[in-house]
Protein backbone atom coordinates (compact mmCIF):
# COMPACT_ATOMS: atom_id res chain seq x y z
CA UNK A 1 0.00 0.00 0.00
CA UNK A 2 1.22 3.49 -0.87
CA UNK A 3 1.23 5.74 2.18
CA UNK A 4 -0.30 9.06 1.15
CA UNK A 5 -0.48 12.51 2.72
CA UNK A 6 -2.38 15.68 1.80
CA UNK A 7 -1.35 19.27 2.53
CA UNK A 8 -4.23 21.74 2.53
CA UNK A 9 -7.01 19.31 3.35
CA UNK A 10 -9.95 21.66 3.80
CA UNK A 11 -10.91 22.59 0.22
CA UNK A 12 -12.99 21.01 -2.52
CA UNK A 13 -10.12 19.28 -4.34
CA UNK A 14 -8.79 17.82 -1.09
CA UNK A 15 -12.27 16.57 -0.21
CA UNK A 16 -12.48 14.75 -3.55
CA UNK A 17 -8.99 13.33 -3.06
CA UNK A 18 -9.93 11.98 0.37
CA UNK A 19 -13.10 10.40 -1.04
CA UNK A 20 -11.08 8.68 -3.78
CA UNK A 21 -8.16 7.65 -1.59
CA UNK A 22 -10.17 6.00 1.21
CA UNK A 23 -11.62 3.66 -1.43
CA UNK A 24 -8.41 3.13 -3.43
CA UNK A 25 -7.28 -0.52 -3.30
CA UNK A 26 -3.53 0.28 -3.34
CA UNK A 27 -3.29 3.53 -1.36
CA UNK A 28 -3.53 4.27 2.36
CA UNK A 29 -4.32 7.84 3.40
CA UNK A 30 -2.29 8.32 6.58
CA UNK A 31 -1.93 12.08 7.05
CA UNK A 32 -4.01 15.18 6.22
CA UNK A 33 -2.66 18.63 7.05
CA UNK A 34 -4.78 21.75 7.41
CA UNK A 35 -3.75 24.85 9.32
CA UNK A 36 -7.36 25.99 9.67
CA UNK A 37 -8.80 22.65 10.86
CA UNK A 38 -6.10 21.18 13.15
CA UNK A 39 -7.44 18.36 15.39
CA UNK A 40 -10.91 18.48 13.81
CA UNK A 41 -12.42 15.36 12.28
CA UNK A 42 -12.36 15.17 8.50
CA UNK A 43 -16.15 15.22 8.18
CA UNK A 44 -16.33 18.57 9.99
CA UNK A 45 -14.86 20.14 6.82
CA UNK A 46 -16.25 17.54 4.41
CA UNK A 47 -19.68 16.43 5.69
CA UNK A 48 -20.13 13.86 2.92
CA UNK A 49 -17.17 11.89 4.35
CA UNK A 50 -18.82 11.09 7.68
CA UNK A 51 -18.38 7.39 8.31
CA UNK A 52 -15.69 7.05 5.64
CA UNK A 53 -12.55 7.74 7.69
CA UNK A 54 -11.48 8.21 11.31
CA UNK A 55 -8.60 10.54 10.42
CA UNK A 56 -8.34 14.04 11.86
CA UNK A 57 -6.59 17.08 10.45
CA UNK A 58 -2.98 17.37 11.64
CA UNK A 59 -0.34 20.08 11.82
CA UNK A 60 2.37 18.02 10.12
CA UNK A 61 2.85 15.02 7.87
CA UNK A 62 3.84 11.59 9.09
CA UNK A 63 7.48 10.73 8.38
CA UNK A 64 6.73 7.62 6.31
CA UNK A 65 4.53 9.14 3.60
CA UNK A 66 5.52 8.06 0.10
CA UNK A 67 3.37 10.53 -1.84
CA UNK A 68 2.08 14.00 -0.96
CA UNK A 69 -0.73 15.88 -2.69
CA UNK A 70 -0.44 19.65 -2.27
CA UNK A 71 -3.87 21.33 -2.29
CA UNK A 72 -2.93 24.58 -0.58
CA UNK A 73 -3.88 27.04 -3.26
CA UNK A 74 -1.99 28.95 -5.91
CA UNK A 75 1.27 30.58 -4.89
CA UNK A 76 1.80 28.50 -1.76
CA UNK A 77 3.41 25.34 -3.11
CA UNK A 78 6.84 26.89 -3.61
CA UNK A 79 6.78 28.04 0.02
CA UNK A 80 5.78 24.55 1.15
CA UNK A 81 8.65 22.93 -0.75
CA UNK A 82 11.12 25.46 0.66
CA UNK A 83 9.86 24.88 4.23
CA UNK A 84 11.09 21.28 4.37
CA UNK A 85 7.82 19.91 5.81
CA UNK A 86 7.59 17.22 3.10
CA UNK A 87 9.72 14.13 3.86
CA UNK A 88 12.59 13.86 1.41
CA UNK A 89 11.60 10.41 0.13
CA UNK A 90 8.05 11.48 -0.81
CA UNK A 91 6.89 12.00 -4.35
CA UNK A 92 4.72 15.07 -4.93
CA UNK A 93 1.64 15.92 -6.97
CA UNK A 94 0.90 19.65 -6.84
CA UNK A 95 -2.61 20.85 -7.70
CA UNK A 96 -1.72 24.56 -7.82
CA UNK A 97 -0.45 26.66 -10.73
CA UNK A 98 3.04 27.01 -9.24
CA UNK A 99 4.88 24.49 -11.43
CA UNK A 100 2.61 24.10 -14.46
CA UNK A 101 3.98 26.63 -16.88
CA UNK A 102 7.50 25.36 -17.25
CA UNK A 103 8.95 22.16 -15.97
CA UNK A 104 11.31 23.55 -13.36
CA UNK A 105 12.18 22.16 -9.92
CA UNK A 106 11.87 18.72 -11.55
CA UNK A 107 8.08 18.91 -12.04
CA UNK A 108 6.51 17.17 -15.04
CA UNK A 109 3.27 18.55 -16.44
CA UNK A 110 0.61 16.04 -15.43
CA UNK A 111 -1.73 15.63 -18.39
CA UNK A 112 -1.60 11.84 -18.90
CA UNK A 113 -2.91 12.02 -22.46
CA UNK A 114 0.11 14.17 -23.31
CA UNK A 115 2.84 13.13 -20.86
CA UNK A 116 2.04 9.57 -19.79
CA UNK A 117 5.57 8.25 -20.41
CA UNK A 118 7.24 11.08 -18.46
CA UNK A 119 4.75 10.85 -15.59
CA UNK A 120 5.57 7.17 -15.10
CA UNK A 121 9.15 8.04 -14.15
CA UNK A 122 8.47 11.36 -12.41
CA UNK A 123 8.98 12.19 -8.74
CA UNK A 124 7.16 15.53 -9.00
CA UNK A 125 4.05 16.20 -11.07
CA UNK A 126 2.21 19.49 -11.65
CA UNK A 127 -1.48 18.69 -12.05
CA UNK A 128 -3.12 20.70 -14.89
CA UNK A 129 -5.83 23.31 -14.42
CA UNK A 130 -9.47 22.35 -15.04
CA UNK A 131 -10.17 24.59 -18.06
CA UNK A 132 -6.72 23.74 -19.42
CA UNK A 133 -7.43 20.01 -19.16
CA UNK A 134 -10.71 20.16 -21.05
CA UNK A 135 -9.44 22.52 -23.74
CA UNK A 136 -6.20 20.62 -24.32
CA UNK A 137 -8.04 17.32 -24.68
CA UNK A 138 -10.08 18.99 -27.42
CA UNK A 139 -6.98 20.27 -29.25
CA UNK A 140 -3.91 18.08 -28.76
CA UNK A 141 -4.84 15.41 -31.35
CA UNK A 142 -4.93 18.19 -33.96
CA UNK A 143 -1.65 19.66 -32.72
CA UNK A 144 0.03 16.23 -32.76
CA UNK A 145 -1.01 15.89 -36.42
CA UNK A 146 0.22 19.46 -37.18
CA UNK A 147 -3.32 20.47 -38.13
CA UNK A 148 -3.78 23.63 -36.06
CA UNK A 149 -3.08 26.19 -38.77
CA UNK A 150 -5.66 28.89 -38.08
CA UNK A 151 -6.86 30.95 -35.12
CA UNK A 152 -8.63 28.95 -32.39
CA UNK A 153 -11.84 30.17 -30.78
CA UNK A 154 -12.99 28.77 -27.44
CA UNK A 155 -16.05 29.34 -25.26
CA UNK A 156 -16.21 27.36 -22.03
CA UNK A 157 -18.41 27.39 -18.93
CA UNK A 158 -17.51 26.02 -15.48
CA UNK A 159 -19.40 25.18 -12.32
CA UNK A 160 -19.10 27.19 -9.11
CA UNK A 161 -16.74 24.70 -7.41
CA UNK A 162 -14.07 25.87 -9.83
CA UNK A 163 -13.81 29.07 -7.79
CA UNK A 164 -12.92 27.21 -4.60
CA UNK A 165 -14.67 26.77 -1.26
CA UNK A 166 -14.42 30.29 0.15
CA UNK A 167 -17.38 32.40 -1.07
CA UNK A 168 -16.80 35.79 -2.69
CA UNK A 169 -19.06 38.51 -4.06
CA UNK A 170 -19.43 36.78 -7.42
CA UNK A 171 -19.33 33.12 -6.33
CA UNK A 172 -21.82 32.79 -3.48
CA UNK A 173 -25.17 31.10 -4.18
CA UNK A 174 -27.47 34.11 -4.25
CA UNK A 175 -25.35 35.77 -6.95
CA UNK A 176 -24.47 32.72 -9.02
CA UNK A 177 -27.87 30.97 -8.98
CA UNK A 178 -29.98 31.65 -12.11
CA UNK A 179 -27.13 33.72 -13.48
CA UNK A 180 -24.24 33.58 -15.97
CA UNK A 181 -21.27 35.85 -16.53
CA UNK A 182 -18.00 36.19 -18.42
CA UNK A 183 -14.69 36.60 -16.60
CA UNK A 184 -11.03 36.96 -17.61
CA UNK A 185 -11.97 37.19 -21.29
CA UNK A 186 -9.00 36.51 -23.61
CA UNK A 187 -6.53 36.40 -20.67
CA UNK A 188 -7.44 33.44 -18.48
CA UNK A 189 -4.32 32.00 -16.82
CA UNK A 190 -4.96 28.49 -18.18
CA UNK A 191 -4.21 29.72 -21.70
CA UNK A 192 -0.52 29.57 -20.82
CA UNK A 193 -0.79 25.81 -20.26
CA UNK A 194 -2.78 25.31 -23.46
CA UNK A 195 -0.36 27.30 -25.61
CA UNK A 196 2.68 25.57 -24.12
CA UNK A 197 1.32 22.09 -24.90
CA UNK A 198 0.22 22.98 -28.43
CA UNK A 199 3.62 24.44 -29.32
CA UNK A 200 5.34 21.40 -27.83
CA UNK A 201 3.41 19.20 -30.26
CA UNK A 202 3.30 21.60 -33.21
CA UNK A 203 6.40 23.80 -33.16
CA UNK A 204 5.16 25.91 -36.07
CA UNK A 205 1.99 27.03 -34.29
CA UNK A 206 1.87 30.84 -34.15
CA UNK A 207 -1.86 31.54 -34.43
CA UNK A 208 -4.01 33.27 -31.80
CA UNK A 209 -6.16 31.48 -29.22
CA UNK A 210 -9.30 33.43 -28.31
CA UNK A 211 -10.81 32.15 -25.06
CA UNK A 212 -14.03 33.36 -23.39
CA UNK A 213 -14.65 31.69 -19.98
CA UNK A 214 -18.11 31.74 -18.39
CA UNK A 215 -19.30 31.20 -14.82
CA UNK A 216 -22.21 28.76 -14.77
CA UNK A 217 -25.15 28.41 -12.39
CA UNK A 218 -24.31 24.79 -11.51
CA UNK A 219 -21.84 23.32 -9.03
CA UNK A 220 -19.53 21.07 -11.01
CA UNK A 221 -18.59 20.37 -14.58
CA UNK A 222 -17.06 22.11 -17.61
CA UNK A 223 -18.20 22.25 -21.21
CA UNK A 224 -15.75 23.71 -23.74
CA UNK A 225 -16.57 24.51 -27.37
CA UNK A 226 -13.45 24.91 -29.53
CA UNK A 227 -13.67 25.75 -33.21
CA UNK A 228 -11.34 26.67 -36.04
CA UNK A 229 -11.09 26.71 -39.83
CA UNK A 230 -9.73 23.42 -41.20
CA UNK A 231 -9.52 21.52 -44.47
CA UNK A 232 -10.03 18.21 -42.65
CA UNK A 233 -13.28 16.40 -43.34
CA UNK A 234 -15.36 15.28 -40.35
CA UNK A 235 -14.38 11.68 -41.09
CA UNK A 236 -10.67 12.58 -41.15
CA UNK A 237 -10.91 14.54 -37.91
CA UNK A 238 -12.86 11.78 -36.17
CA UNK A 239 -10.29 9.18 -37.25
CA UNK A 240 -7.49 11.43 -36.01
CA UNK A 241 -9.11 11.79 -32.56
CA UNK A 242 -10.06 8.12 -32.29
CA UNK A 243 -6.54 7.04 -33.16
CA UNK A 244 -4.85 9.48 -30.76
CA UNK A 245 -7.04 8.43 -27.82
CA UNK A 246 -7.26 4.72 -28.64
CA UNK A 247 -5.22 3.73 -25.58
CA UNK A 248 -6.36 6.42 -23.14
CA UNK A 249 -9.06 4.93 -20.91
CA UNK A 250 -10.90 8.09 -19.87
CA UNK A 251 -11.37 9.75 -23.27
CA UNK A 252 -14.52 8.90 -25.20
CA UNK A 253 -15.36 10.13 -28.70
CA UNK A 254 -19.13 10.50 -29.00
CA UNK A 255 -21.13 10.59 -32.21
CA UNK A 256 -23.83 12.58 -30.39
CA UNK A 257 -23.67 16.04 -28.84
CA UNK A 258 -22.42 15.98 -25.24
CA UNK A 259 -23.80 17.24 -21.93
CA UNK A 260 -22.11 18.13 -18.63
CA UNK A 261 -24.32 15.63 -16.76
CA UNK A 262 -22.65 12.77 -18.66
CA UNK A 263 -19.38 13.29 -16.80
CA UNK A 264 -20.28 14.67 -13.35
CA UNK A 265 -18.77 12.43 -10.61
CA UNK A 266 -16.57 10.65 -13.16
CA UNK A 267 -13.02 10.96 -14.48
CA UNK A 268 -14.18 10.87 -18.10
CA UNK A 269 -13.75 13.42 -20.86
CA UNK A 270 -16.32 13.01 -23.62
CA UNK A 271 -15.60 14.71 -26.94
CA UNK A 272 -17.92 15.39 -29.87
CA UNK A 273 -16.85 16.64 -33.31
CA UNK A 274 -18.98 18.54 -35.80
CA UNK A 275 -18.15 20.11 -39.16
CA UNK A 276 -20.09 23.04 -40.60
CA UNK A 277 -18.63 24.42 -43.82
CA UNK A 278 -14.93 24.99 -43.17
CA UNK A 279 -15.38 25.18 -39.38
CA UNK A 280 -14.56 22.21 -37.16
CA UNK A 281 -16.28 22.32 -33.75
CA UNK A 282 -14.83 20.18 -30.96
CA UNK A 283 -16.92 20.06 -27.79
CA UNK A 284 -15.53 18.51 -24.61
CA UNK A 285 -17.05 17.90 -21.17
CA UNK A 286 -15.34 17.01 -17.90
CA UNK A 287 -16.02 17.17 -14.17
CA UNK A 288 -13.82 20.07 -13.05
CA UNK A 289 -13.18 18.48 -9.62
CA UNK A 290 -12.28 15.04 -10.98
CA UNK A 291 -10.74 14.92 -14.46
CA UNK A 292 -10.04 18.63 -13.98
CA UNK A 293 -8.33 18.18 -10.59
CA UNK A 294 -8.48 15.33 -8.05
CA UNK A 295 -9.39 12.44 -10.34
CA UNK A 296 -6.56 13.36 -12.69
CA UNK A 297 -4.24 13.61 -9.66
CA UNK A 298 -5.13 10.02 -8.71
CA UNK A 299 -4.60 8.99 -12.34
CA UNK A 300 -1.12 10.53 -12.10
CA UNK A 301 -0.45 8.76 -8.79
CA UNK A 302 -1.33 5.44 -10.42
CA UNK A 303 1.11 6.10 -13.26
CA UNK A 304 3.90 7.24 -10.91
CA UNK A 305 3.64 4.00 -8.92
CA UNK A 306 3.42 1.66 -11.94
CA UNK A 307 -0.25 0.83 -11.50
CA UNK A 308 -3.14 0.71 -13.96
CA UNK A 309 -3.91 4.39 -14.45
CA UNK A 310 -7.66 3.78 -14.07
CA UNK A 311 -7.32 2.04 -10.68
CA UNK A 312 -9.79 3.48 -8.18
CA UNK A 313 -11.31 5.75 -10.82
CA UNK A 314 -14.03 3.66 -12.41
CA UNK A 315 -16.63 6.12 -11.20
CA UNK A 316 -19.95 6.53 -12.92
CA UNK A 317 -21.75 9.77 -13.50
CA UNK A 318 -25.49 10.18 -13.26
CA UNK A 319 -28.03 11.49 -15.75
CA UNK A 320 -29.91 13.20 -12.92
Amino acid sequence: MIKVGIIGGGGYTAGELIRLLVAHPKAELVSIMSNSHISKKIYEAHPDLIGETDLVFESELKDDVELVFICSGHGKSKEILASGIIPTQAKIIDLSTDFRYKEDHGFIYGLPELKRKQIRTADYVANPGCFATCIQLCLIPLAAAKNLNNDIHISAITGSTGAGQKPTANTHFSWRSNNASIYKAFKHQHLVEVSHSIIELQHSFNQSIHFIPFRGAFTRGIIAACYMHTSLTLEEATHLFSTYYAHHPFIIISEKAVDVKQVVNSNKCIIHLQKEGHQLLITGVIDNLLKGASGQAIQNMNLMFAMDESLGLKLKGSAF
